[in-house]
Protein backbone atom coordinates (compact mmCIF):
# COMPACT_ATOMS: atom_id res chain seq x y z
CA UNK A 1 0.00 0.00 0.00
CA UNK A 2 0.97 3.25 -0.53
CA UNK A 3 0.18 6.67 0.82
CA UNK A 4 -0.52 9.65 -1.93
CA UNK A 5 -0.63 12.34 0.46
CA UNK A 6 -2.68 13.21 4.13
CA UNK A 7 -4.33 16.15 4.48
CA UNK A 8 -5.78 17.31 8.50
CA UNK A 9 -8.71 19.47 9.29
CA UNK A 10 -10.08 20.36 6.02
CA UNK A 11 -13.05 22.66 5.50
CA UNK A 12 -13.59 23.00 2.20
CA UNK A 13 -16.07 21.41 -0.15
CA UNK A 14 -14.57 17.98 -1.95
CA UNK A 15 -14.79 18.71 -5.54
CA UNK A 16 -14.92 15.23 -6.98
CA UNK A 17 -11.88 15.49 -9.68
CA UNK A 18 -9.52 16.39 -6.66
CA UNK A 19 -8.19 12.91 -6.02
CA UNK A 20 -7.91 11.46 -8.84
CA UNK A 21 -8.49 7.79 -9.65
CA UNK A 22 -6.85 5.88 -6.32
CA UNK A 23 -9.29 5.63 -3.16
CA UNK A 24 -9.28 8.04 -0.56
CA UNK A 25 -10.10 7.78 3.17
CA UNK A 26 -12.21 10.54 4.62
CA UNK A 27 -12.45 10.74 8.50
CA UNK A 28 -15.50 13.46 8.86
CA UNK A 29 -15.13 15.06 12.29
CA UNK A 30 -19.28 17.23 11.93
CA UNK A 31 -22.16 15.40 10.72
CA UNK A 32 -22.37 15.10 6.76
CA UNK A 33 -24.44 14.10 4.43
CA UNK A 34 -23.65 11.78 1.50
CA UNK A 35 -25.59 11.47 -1.73
CA UNK A 36 -25.20 9.20 -4.86
CA UNK A 37 -27.52 10.80 -6.69
CA UNK A 38 -30.77 8.05 -5.86
CA UNK A 39 -30.73 8.87 -2.49
CA UNK A 40 -29.13 10.21 0.75
CA UNK A 41 -27.31 8.92 3.84
CA UNK A 42 -27.32 11.59 6.78
CA UNK A 43 -24.87 10.53 9.39
CA UNK A 44 -25.04 12.19 13.36
CA UNK A 45 -21.54 12.00 14.19
CA UNK A 46 -17.81 10.91 13.53
CA UNK A 47 -17.80 9.14 10.01
CA UNK A 48 -15.13 7.12 7.97
CA UNK A 49 -15.65 6.10 4.38
CA UNK A 50 -12.95 4.98 1.79
CA UNK A 51 -14.40 6.60 -1.76
CA UNK A 52 -13.39 4.91 -4.99
CA UNK A 53 -13.36 6.84 -7.95
CA UNK A 54 -16.02 4.16 -9.72
CA UNK A 55 -19.00 5.91 -7.95
CA UNK A 56 -19.47 9.58 -7.67
CA UNK A 57 -20.22 11.26 -4.30
CA UNK A 58 -21.16 14.51 -3.19
CA UNK A 59 -20.62 15.44 0.80
CA UNK A 60 -22.36 18.41 2.09
CA UNK A 61 -22.79 19.50 5.53
CA UNK A 62 -25.73 19.06 7.97
CA UNK A 63 -27.78 21.69 8.17
CA UNK A 64 -25.81 25.63 7.89
CA UNK A 65 -22.48 24.15 9.01
CA UNK A 66 -19.18 23.15 7.72
CA UNK A 67 -17.77 20.26 6.93
CA UNK A 68 -14.58 18.97 8.87
CA UNK A 69 -12.78 16.19 8.18
CA UNK A 70 -9.53 14.76 7.34
CA UNK A 71 -8.43 12.70 4.55
CA UNK A 72 -5.54 10.02 3.10
CA UNK A 73 -5.26 9.46 -0.89
CA UNK A 74 -3.96 5.77 -0.95
CA UNK A 75 -2.93 2.97 -3.39
CA UNK A 76 -3.76 -0.54 -2.74
CA UNK A 77 -2.17 -3.63 -4.09
CA UNK A 78 -4.00 -6.80 -4.89
CA UNK A 79 -2.62 -8.40 -1.38
CA UNK A 80 -4.37 -4.66 0.13
CA UNK A 81 -7.52 -5.66 -1.30
CA UNK A 82 -7.31 -9.26 -0.36
CA UNK A 83 -7.41 -7.97 3.50
CA UNK A 84 -9.88 -5.65 3.20
CA UNK A 85 -12.33 -8.44 2.15
CA UNK A 86 -11.05 -10.69 4.63
CA UNK A 87 -11.55 -8.38 7.41
CA UNK A 88 -14.94 -7.08 5.75
CA UNK A 89 -13.99 -3.96 5.12
CA UNK A 90 -16.81 -1.37 3.44
CA UNK A 91 -16.25 0.51 0.45
CA UNK A 92 -17.98 3.50 -0.90
CA UNK A 93 -20.34 3.13 2.21
CA UNK A 94 -19.84 5.82 5.17
CA UNK A 95 -19.38 3.96 9.00
CA UNK A 96 -20.23 5.84 11.88
CA UNK A 97 -17.91 5.36 14.33
CA UNK A 98 -17.65 4.03 17.74
CA UNK A 99 -14.13 4.90 18.96
CA UNK A 100 -13.21 7.52 16.95
CA UNK A 101 -10.51 9.06 18.78
CA UNK A 102 -8.66 5.66 17.32
CA UNK A 103 -8.54 7.15 13.78
CA UNK A 104 -8.11 10.01 14.68
CA UNK A 105 -4.87 9.56 16.61
CA UNK A 106 -3.84 7.05 14.01
CA UNK A 107 -4.38 9.84 11.42
CA UNK A 108 -2.36 12.62 13.23
CA UNK A 109 0.49 10.22 13.62
CA UNK A 110 0.81 8.99 9.87
CA UNK A 111 0.98 12.96 9.07
CA UNK A 112 3.41 13.54 11.41
CA UNK A 113 5.89 10.63 10.24
CA UNK A 114 5.14 11.47 6.53
CA UNK A 115 7.45 14.27 6.53
CA UNK A 116 10.28 11.93 7.61
CA UNK A 117 11.83 9.71 5.17
CA UNK A 118 13.23 6.72 7.92
CA UNK A 119 13.77 3.28 6.71
CA UNK A 120 10.51 2.16 8.27
CA UNK A 121 8.30 4.91 7.16
CA UNK A 122 6.65 3.10 4.02
CA UNK A 123 6.25 -0.08 6.71
CA UNK A 124 4.59 2.37 9.10
CA UNK A 125 2.14 3.88 6.87
CA UNK A 126 0.93 0.25 6.20
CA UNK A 127 0.32 -0.95 9.56
CA UNK A 128 -1.62 2.49 10.46
CA UNK A 129 -3.63 1.99 8.04
CA UNK A 130 -4.37 -1.56 8.29
CA UNK A 131 -5.56 -0.36 11.94
CA UNK A 132 -7.91 2.31 10.94
CA UNK A 133 -9.06 -0.76 8.63
CA UNK A 134 -9.56 -2.50 11.50
CA UNK A 135 -11.43 -0.24 13.33
CA UNK A 136 -13.65 0.92 10.95
CA UNK A 137 -14.64 -2.90 10.48
CA UNK A 138 -15.68 -3.32 13.72
CA UNK A 139 -18.13 -0.06 14.04
CA UNK A 140 -19.75 -1.83 10.97
CA UNK A 141 -19.84 -5.19 11.77
CA UNK A 142 -22.41 -3.67 14.63
CA UNK A 143 -24.41 -1.88 11.98
CA UNK A 144 -24.43 -4.37 9.60
CA UNK A 145 -26.14 -6.36 12.63
CA UNK A 146 -29.22 -4.43 12.33
CA UNK A 147 -29.32 -3.74 8.59
CA UNK A 148 -29.88 -7.72 8.38
CA UNK A 149 -32.44 -7.23 10.79
CA UNK A 150 -33.84 -4.43 8.72
CA UNK A 151 -33.15 -5.68 4.76
CA UNK A 152 -34.72 -8.94 3.91
CA UNK A 153 -32.47 -10.97 2.10
CA UNK A 154 -29.22 -9.29 3.52
CA UNK A 155 -27.60 -11.91 4.04
CA UNK A 156 -27.99 -13.17 0.38
CA UNK A 157 -27.02 -9.95 -1.34
CA UNK A 158 -23.95 -9.86 0.75
CA UNK A 159 -22.48 -12.74 -0.44
CA UNK A 160 -23.53 -11.42 -3.99
CA UNK A 161 -21.54 -8.81 -4.16
CA UNK A 162 -18.67 -10.23 -2.49
CA UNK A 163 -18.53 -12.56 -5.04
CA UNK A 164 -18.73 -10.07 -7.77
CA UNK A 165 -15.83 -8.27 -6.80
CA UNK A 166 -14.30 -12.44 -6.14
CA UNK A 167 -15.10 -12.49 -9.80
CA UNK A 168 -15.73 -10.06 -11.95
CA UNK A 169 -15.39 -11.12 -15.40
CA UNK A 170 -18.50 -13.80 -14.60
CA UNK A 171 -21.72 -12.56 -16.70
CA UNK A 172 -24.11 -11.45 -13.58
CA UNK A 173 -27.01 -11.44 -15.53
CA UNK A 174 -30.00 -9.70 -13.19
CA UNK A 175 -32.52 -12.21 -15.09
CA UNK A 176 -30.60 -15.18 -13.55
CA UNK A 177 -29.83 -13.72 -9.98
CA UNK A 178 -33.74 -12.41 -9.58
CA UNK A 179 -34.69 -15.95 -10.66
CA UNK A 180 -32.31 -17.36 -8.11
CA UNK A 181 -33.46 -15.18 -5.77
CA UNK A 182 -37.13 -15.82 -6.61
CA UNK A 183 -38.01 -11.98 -6.50
CA UNK A 184 -38.62 -9.57 -9.39
CA UNK A 185 -36.46 -7.10 -10.79
CA UNK A 186 -37.80 -3.90 -9.07
CA UNK A 187 -37.60 -5.68 -5.30
CA UNK A 188 -34.30 -7.09 -6.27
CA UNK A 189 -32.65 -3.68 -7.61
CA UNK A 190 -34.41 -1.68 -4.26
CA UNK A 191 -33.28 -3.89 -2.19
CA UNK A 192 -29.30 -3.77 -3.46
CA UNK A 193 -29.25 -0.11 -3.55
CA UNK A 194 -31.17 0.22 -0.03
CA UNK A 195 -28.11 -2.20 1.16
CA UNK A 196 -25.13 -1.15 -0.07
CA UNK A 197 -26.05 2.62 -1.90
CA UNK A 198 -25.70 1.80 -5.07
CA UNK A 199 -26.61 -0.66 -7.70
CA UNK A 200 -25.83 -3.71 -8.47
CA UNK A 201 -24.88 -2.75 -12.13
CA UNK A 202 -22.67 -0.14 -10.54
CA UNK A 203 -20.75 -2.78 -8.52
CA UNK A 204 -20.12 -5.18 -11.74
CA UNK A 205 -18.70 -2.37 -13.36
CA UNK A 206 -16.50 -0.85 -10.77
CA UNK A 207 -14.84 -5.00 -10.19
CA UNK A 208 -14.14 -4.81 -13.65
CA UNK A 209 -12.60 -1.30 -13.18
CA UNK A 210 -10.13 -2.09 -10.62
CA UNK A 211 -9.40 -5.70 -12.12
CA UNK A 212 -9.12 -3.23 -15.80
CA UNK A 213 -6.58 -1.17 -13.69
CA UNK A 214 -4.53 -3.48 -12.04
CA UNK A 215 -3.71 -5.36 -15.34
CA UNK A 216 -2.93 -1.60 -16.53
CA UNK A 217 -0.29 -1.34 -13.97
CA UNK A 218 1.07 -4.54 -13.79
CA UNK A 219 1.30 -5.87 -17.53
CA UNK A 220 2.26 -4.91 -20.82
CA UNK A 221 -1.02 -6.58 -21.92
CA UNK A 222 -2.51 -5.10 -25.23
CA UNK A 223 -6.07 -2.25 -24.38
CA UNK A 224 -8.01 -4.98 -26.78
CA UNK A 225 -6.83 -7.93 -23.99
CA UNK A 226 -7.38 -5.96 -21.42
CA UNK A 227 -11.22 -5.07 -22.13
CA UNK A 228 -11.65 -8.91 -23.58
CA UNK A 229 -10.48 -10.52 -20.21
CA UNK A 230 -12.65 -8.19 -17.98
CA UNK A 231 -15.40 -8.81 -19.99
CA UNK A 232 -16.16 -6.41 -22.44
CA UNK A 233 -16.95 -7.16 -26.21
CA UNK A 234 -16.20 -3.93 -27.29
CA UNK A 235 -12.91 -1.93 -26.79
CA UNK A 236 -14.29 1.32 -27.56
CA UNK A 237 -17.46 0.60 -24.65
CA UNK A 238 -14.50 -0.74 -22.33
CA UNK A 239 -12.73 2.61 -23.06
CA UNK A 240 -15.89 5.24 -22.81
CA UNK A 241 -16.66 3.48 -19.60
CA UNK A 242 -12.50 3.31 -18.32
CA UNK A 243 -12.97 7.32 -18.59
CA UNK A 244 -16.10 7.96 -17.80
CA UNK A 245 -15.64 5.78 -13.94
CA UNK A 246 -11.69 7.10 -13.88
CA UNK A 247 -11.67 10.14 -15.38
CA UNK A 248 -8.75 9.30 -17.86
CA UNK A 249 -8.66 6.96 -21.02
CA UNK A 250 -6.46 3.39 -20.09
CA UNK A 251 -3.53 4.28 -21.62
CA UNK A 252 -2.88 7.35 -19.67
CA UNK A 253 -4.12 5.67 -16.60
CA UNK A 254 -1.07 3.57 -17.83
CA UNK A 255 1.27 6.05 -18.39
CA UNK A 256 0.49 7.60 -15.01
CA UNK A 257 0.88 4.83 -12.83
CA UNK A 258 4.29 3.57 -14.80
CA UNK A 259 5.32 7.36 -14.10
Amino acid sequence: MRVNRIELNCRQSIPEEKYGTDPVLFFFRTPVVISNGNNDIRTSGYTAMISTSGFKRIFRPVGEGRLAYDCISFRSSVADRQYAVSINLPVDKPVQLEEPSTIASLIRNMKARSVYKGKYRSEFMELSMRLIFLSMSDSAGEQETAEEESIPRYAELRLLRESIYDDPVNDWSTDEICSEMGISHTYFHRLYLRAFGVTCRQDVIESRLIYASELLRSTDMPITEIAEECGYDSESYFMRQFKQHRGCTPTEFRRRNTE
